[in-house]
């Protein structure tokens, strides 16, 4: 077996607290040897990366895909081609599809699927209730066995606290991960943006910060009582911070995500009513932007997620109040989480972390880690290499991207899958 060598690179593995230039030594898709100490073994195939970055390949947790029931808007491969561009080397797939993943033959549908076409590594999430109804829990054993990682209720809430009790207490029997999106479904249902001054002006409805506080207190009080490994999957505003972090000083095993674009967009980003960021939860202000990235750099949220949802042009190029929430996210994922870097707000390993090695120790997965003995899924990239995002150079099939002609400084160069390259810029 033909041992590869890269050389001339600066490493960034948090799983090792590694920030060093140094080489990586990969054979039979492992890593075998890394960093400045890494030797050279005698007839291997030496690469110079020219001073490149490496890290972890990227893990996002938080992704929908069309595929089963809405492949015009994105595919499996389609999305795992986008992911490996945005230097993503394993996702989690919301089961928000038609039919809803709630059943073991689903879940083995999306392991095959993946196996057959993916570029990188899939791993289903389960519904946690049938349907995504909210009303009577799937098979939490059989699908866990089945090969899903977590448990969600994808977009969908879960009204009934009864019903959350069981399920959780449950879920802890089987050590499952439940990650909820807390959102009320009753509180501004009708908000299309968040609510405030800006909404006024536009003349939209609002919807308020406690649509999604009141839905995460109640969350974590039910995670306390059944010692559930909650998830907090996306929060938006500092309330929903401290209320983590009251949890955890109760003993709540809780951890906590959010969406890139409420890291890097505020409300403002709006403007005269563009459906590209119309999300879930809305954009919020500039100060809850502010806040919401000094707790990431501080550990309190503890992942970052494209929350890719791909809409087709029948649902976004519509007024701003009926288009639906989602946008595009993979490819763009690292390139607007550097801009947090480059202003000096977060350190290049605690981006790294919160993009990498947070998420797959969260969920479980192998991967985040570029130790000795792991699969060599490596991201490259060139951190001050400047592009433009455009919507015809997006590969996702959708091209709702909220960062449509944004200017990015650093760029994925490479994507490296289990020791093979699945992505490489052209020119």
């Amino acid at each position: 077996m033909t041992v590869t060598v890269l050389i001339n690179l600066r490493i960034v593995d948090p799983s090792q607290n590694m920030d060093e230039t140094g080489a990586i030594v990969i054979e039979d898709g492992k890593i075998v040897a890394i960093g400045a100490a890494a030797t050279v073994p005698a007839g291997a195939e030496i690469r110079d990366m020219g001073g490149l970055l490496a890290m972890p390949g990227l893990v996002d947790t938080r992704v929908f895909i069309g595929e089963p029931g809405g492949e015009h808007r994105e595919t499996i491969k389609s999305a795992s081609r986008a992911a490996a561009a945005g230097g993503i080397t394993s996702i989690v797939t919301m089961p928000d599809t038609d039919p809803v993943i709630d059943d073991i033959a689903l879940v083995e549908f999306v392991k095959k699927t993946a196996r057959d076409k993916s570029a990188i590594h899939v791993y289903p999430a389960a519904a946690l209730t049938k349907g995504l109804a909210g009303e009577e829990m799937t098979e939490f054993g059989l699908l866990k066995k089945a090969g899903a990682v977590a448990l969600t209720q994808g977009k969908h809430a879960i009204p009934d606290s009864q019903v959350l009790r069981r399920a959780m207490t449950y879920a802890k029997h089987f050590g499952a991960v439940v990650a909820l999106e807390p959102r009320d479904p009753y509180l501004g249902v009708n908000g299309v943006m968040n609510e405030g001054l800006f909404a006024s002006w536009l003349g939209l409805s609002g919807s308020p910060r406690e649509a999604e506080i009141i839905p995460l207190e109640r969350d974590l009080r039910i995670a306390g009582l059944t010692g559930a490994n909650y998830h907090a999957a996306k929060i938006s505003v500092p309330e929903s911070v401290e209320a983590i972090k009251l949890a955890r000083k109760r003993g709540v095993k809780v951890t906590s995500g959010v969406s890139i674009n409420h890291l890097t967009l505020n409300e403002n980003d709006i403007g005269e009513y563009r459906t590209f960021f119309k999300l879930s939860p809305p954009l919020r202000t500039e100060d809850d932007r502010v806040a919401m990235v000094e707790a990431l750099a501080a550990g309190d949220i503890d992942i970052v997620v494209s929350s890719h949802d791909p809409q087709d042009v029948d649902t976004k190029r519509v007024p701003f109040a009926d288009a639906a929430d989602g946008a595009v996210g993979l490819e763009t994922l690292f390139a607007a989480a550097l801009r947090l870097y480059h202003a000096e707000r977060i350190t290049l390993s605690r981006l790294v972390d919160a993009l990498s090695t947070r998420p797959a120790a969260i969920y479980s997965l192998p991967a985040g880690s570029l130790k000795p003995g792991s699969n060599a899924d490596i991201a490259f990239a060139d951190l001050d290499m400047p592009w433009i995002a455009t919507a015809e150079g997006l590969l996702s099939r959708s091209k709702n991207t909220p960062f449509e002609n944004a200017r990015f400084s650093g760029r994925i160069v490479e994507t490296w899958v289990s020791g093979n390259p699945v992505y490489r810029l052209q020119g």
